[in-house]
């Protein structure tokens, strides 16, 4: 058991691919990084991300723009091993895959876009979308860090000692059987449910990093437990075991500074459809900076100003009975 930039670290193994355009990579699946029984969707995703960027490291594109992942069975608290492949090499991207295998067993598949995430001397325009702009996406939290009242996470969460998060009323109040997202047989668009929370890590040690931004992008609560119980009857204790995630990597991570926290991060969600089967559901994610820690003001009145969003993120989730997590947790071929 280990912090979490510990606990995603893989090595490089010995290949047989003598064209070098597949190398392999081992590791352990850390038992505290856990659902339940289960590996976290997000957690699983930052060990294939972590062989991705090594496989990278000495490339001309060394960031990563964006990724895409089935989960094509559970993964278990086991040792894996992810083979990551060059699909094609470009001007300005390049296209690998990575698959994580256990016991021989594939588990998850991947696509990731590598890159340059800043500005290029290829890019005339330099077309960007940034305040002080009308159109603009501004940091979606409404309490800044000093103000929020910090909380532990789950204890089915088997990693809850090793971040906090906090509460924003202002965005749960949206979802109440009164509040301003409901529709009607008048309206058009709107419904659905939003999240919203400060994350932080604890260990001291921790910093944000395009790792743990995969990670981080499926943290939030899931679309049935944000529903009344009018809008889910019957629904005890579930696992949301994810099915797809896509990530994209939409800013280059700032450095630790007086204008944004090391380990702390705002989450946003929204989820709009539950479907058969399975109660299937989708969350849009956005992950962005935080102007400092937990408990620790802001050093300027208009910090969400300097605050930029690092990564969103879509999934694709179902609802199961909890005993399923305990169940598939026990086995290194389970199948969905």
């Amino acid at each position: 058991m280990a912090p979490f930039s510990k606990a995603v670290i893989v090595q490089q193994a010995p290949s047989t691919d003598a064209s070098g355009t597949t190398k392999l990579y081992k590791g352990n699946v850390d038992p505290e990084w856990t659902i339940g029984s289960v590996p976290n969707g997000g957690y699983v995703l930052a060990l294939v991300m972590d062989a991705c960027i090594r496989f990278q490291s000495t490339t001309a594109h060394v960031d990563p723009m964006h990724i895409t992942a089935h989960y094509i069975r559970t993964t278990a608290t086991a040792p894996f091993e992810v083979r990551v492949r060059n699909i094609r090499t470009g001007a300005m991207f390049t296209n690998i895959t990575a698959e994580l295998v256990q016991e021989g067993v594939l588990k998850v598949m991947a696509h990731a876009i590598f890159g340059v995430n800043n500005h290029s001397s290829r890019d005339k325009l330099k077309l960007t979308l940034n305040p002080p702009s009308t159109y603009a996406r501004r940091h979606p939290l409404y309490t800044d860090p000093s103000t929020a009242i910090d909380k532990p996470l789950r204890h089915t969460w088997s990693f809850h000692k090793r971040a906090k998060w906090t509460t924003e009323k202002e965005i749960l109040s949206k979802n109440e059987p009164n509040g301003v997202n409901r529709t009607s047989a008048s309206t058009v668009g709107g419904g659905g449910v939003e999240w919203g929370a400060w994350f932080e890590f604890t260990d001291e040690g921790e910093e944000i990093t395009n790792t743990s931004l995969c990670f981080l992008a499926d943290m939030c609560l899931n679309t049935p437990t944000l529903l009344p119980p009018s809008e889910r009857p019957g629904l005890t204790t579930s696992w949301y075991p994810t099915m797809t995630l896509a990530l994209e990597f939409k800013n280059k991570i700032p450095p630790p500074s007086s204008k944004h926290a090391s380990r702390t991060v705002g989450l946003y969600s929204l989820g709009r459809f539950m479907t058969a089967p399975q109660g299937r559901h989708e969350a849009y994610v956005e992950v962005w900076t935080a102007p400092s820690a937990l408990g620790e003001a802001p050093k300027a009145d208009n910090w969400r100003e300097d605050q930029i969003c690092l990564a969103t993120a879509t999934q694709m989730g179902i609802t199961l009975p909890f005993e399923v997590n305990q169940r598939k947790g026990k086995s290194t071929s389970a199948k969905l």
